[in-house]
């Protein structure tokens, strides 16, 4: 064999040999492409859940303040209707102490 077909040789050798490392890059290069993709889409996902989540806990918030106020109504009347229960036993009491045919129903 001579020089020149050796060097030939090992010059086409090394034309393949770079070429297979660009199809690998390359490779490499379009399956991180792919999986940036991917985390970028999984991220989105991630944001739309948040502020949906963000969403429900506020209208979970307003509707545990809008029950606190209608229970502090509810007590609030509670308590308006035991003033008025106990205004009305003492009328009563007044009544009967007034009047003059209470003594006579027991009796």
């Amino acid at each position: 064999m001579s020089t020149l077909e050796i060097i030939l040789i090992v010059v086409a050798a090394l034309i393949v040999i770079a070429l297979v490392a660009a199809l690998v890059s390359r490779s490499r290069g379009r399956r991180a492409d792919g999986r940036r993709r991917a985390a970028g889409e999984h991220r989105q996902e991630a944001l739309a859940h948040e502020r949906r989540a963000d969403i429900e806990e506020a209208d979970a918030e307003e509707r545990a303040a809008r029950a606190r106020r209608q229970a502090a109504e509810a007590e609030s009347r509670a308590e308006a209707a035991e003033r008025e229960r106990e205004a009305a036993r003492e009328h009563s009491r007044a009544a009967d102490e007034v009047d003059p045919d209470e003594g006579q129903k027991s009796g």
